[in-house]
């Protein structure tokens, strides 16, 4: 039997200025960190959207399957993969990211504030398959009032494209196709076939995936043109044992998107934290998103920015090729893409009774930059004997107790806890 992917049965869609400086990234917090998490990219221009999709499923091909709610019903050229390498360079392009600076000398110069150096980058952390009608799936379909509106391959998927007049009906056919649907399927079936929803049906043909060389699942993209700009994500919250991650990337001509229907946080940003912190970014990143996010269940923008630009840049600005593998279609030759597309990343996170309705978004003429961004600025060791160097310690340890201050405040970590840490880092004399 089939088993629904739980990152990916949550299904589809409808589809203050930053200053620059020279940081050095030295980690990010893309979505590797979170263990039940999707990707999804948007590309929206006017009524016109490009979706593509991909998780973090682990599992046997065997085992894959997704169902997505679309609004029309789609033909062999609306649907297409995308190779995972854009998926995963737009992410590391747009995680939040941790810099770091060396503070200079103070004696040699003086001393007037902790001013700071960039130093060396350490590691990151981390054809068609159309039949005759006389098949017994059209016969089974007709039978429980489900009509088969396509039928084809897409690279090791084959795709059924449905529409159907009952719940029951649906889940009986695709129960009998081999999917295993979780509990509560057909009431979630039900609301959508009463929005005169159609269903993308996708699983791996094995005989294909196993002939070929690339044993990865590729995502999957459809396109098609809708008034709608919506999310539905009721059907993948049943599969849920609880918190799910989603980043959505949305790419459009203009500017900034934002949830229509859900208050959006801004990531907490641009600020100083002790240098222990590199040693588990991960682990900060994670309980400063917890904090962020709305205790029901919440949506927090994590980046928005030109596409060729950043400052500092997490990984290169992607290329016009793979922009255009997502769907950008507009660019002309010579246009530079930075002028042209705009990328935001929302960060929702939501359980089964969180977020009971789909999220509607809009294209806004937002701008205005922002990113994930957090400072290190490492301590001089050395000589600060010199009357420089005393103003120098006496900065720093105001510097000191208010990074602790606000790493806890963002994080909820214990005020204590985060001193003591800082303590052990820090040379002594300079707390």
């Amino acid at each position: 039997m089939l088993r629904i992917s739980m990152a990916l049965l949550w299904a589809l869609a409808w589809a203050g200025t930053a200053q620059a400086f020279c940081g050095f990234y030295v980690a990010k917090a893309d979505g590797s960190l979170y263990n039940q998490s999707s990707k999804v990219v948007f590309v929206r221009d006017g009524n016109r959207s490009v979706i593509t999709t991909s998780s973090d499923y682990r599992g046997a091909a065997k085992d894959f399957a997704i169902i997505i709610p679309t609004p029309k019903v789609l033909k062999r050229e609306q649907v297409g993969t995308v190779t995972p390498e854009t998926i995963t360079h737009l992410d590391s392009y747009t995680a939040p990211r941790l810099v770091e600076y060396n503070d200079y000398d103070p004696c040699p110069q003086g001393y007037s504030e902790p001013v700071a150096e960039p130093m060396v980058v350490v590691e990151e952390a981390a054809g068609g398959l159309f039949r005759r009608k006389e098949e017994p799936i059209y016969r089974r379909a007709d039978a429980l009032g489900v009509k088969i509106k396509g039928k084809f391959a897409v690279g090791t998927y084959d795709i059924l494209i449905l529409a159907a007049e009952q719940s029951d009906g649906l889940s009986e056919f695709l129960t009998g196709e081999g999917y295993k649907l979780p509990d509560g399927a057909e009431g979630v079936l039900g609301d959508y076939i009463k929005m005169g929803m159609k269903f993308f049906v996708a699983k791996v043909n094995l005989d294909r995936h196993n002939a070929s060389e690339v044993k990865e699942l590729p995502p999957l993209q459809i396109s098609f043109r809708s008034r709608k700009f919506m999310l539905p994500i009721q059907l993948g919250k049943l599969n849920s044992g609880g918190a799910q991650d989603a980043l959505f990337f949305m790419l459009t001509r203009k500017g900034r998107v934002e949830s229509a229907n859900y208050p959006v946080n801004m990531l907490p940003s641009n600020f100083d934290i002790p240098s222990f912190v590199e040693e588990d970014f991960g682990g900060f990143y994670k309980a400063l998103f917890a904090k962020a996010a709305l205790s029901w269940g919440g949506i927090v923008t994590e980046y928005a920015w030109d596409i060729q630009w950043c400052d500092p840049c997490a990984a290169d600005p992607l290329s016009r090729e793979e922009l255009e593998e997502l769907g950008v279609h507009w660019l002309r030759n010579g246009d530079n893409p930075a002028k042209d597309v705009y990328v935001t990343r929302l960060h929702a996170r939501y359980t089964k009774g969180q977020m009971q309705k789909d999220i509607a978004f809009r294209v806004t003429n937002n701008r205005e930059n922002f990113q994930g961004r957090y400072v290190m600025n490492h301590p001089f060791v050395g000589d600060v004997s010199c009357e420089g160097g005393k103003k120098y310690v006496e900065g720093l340890r105001l510097r000191l107790r208010k990074e602790v201050v606000q790493l806890s405040d963002v994080t909820g970590w214990a005020a204590r806890d985060v001193e003591r840490m800082v303590r052990a880092t820090v040379p002594r004399g300079y707390w």
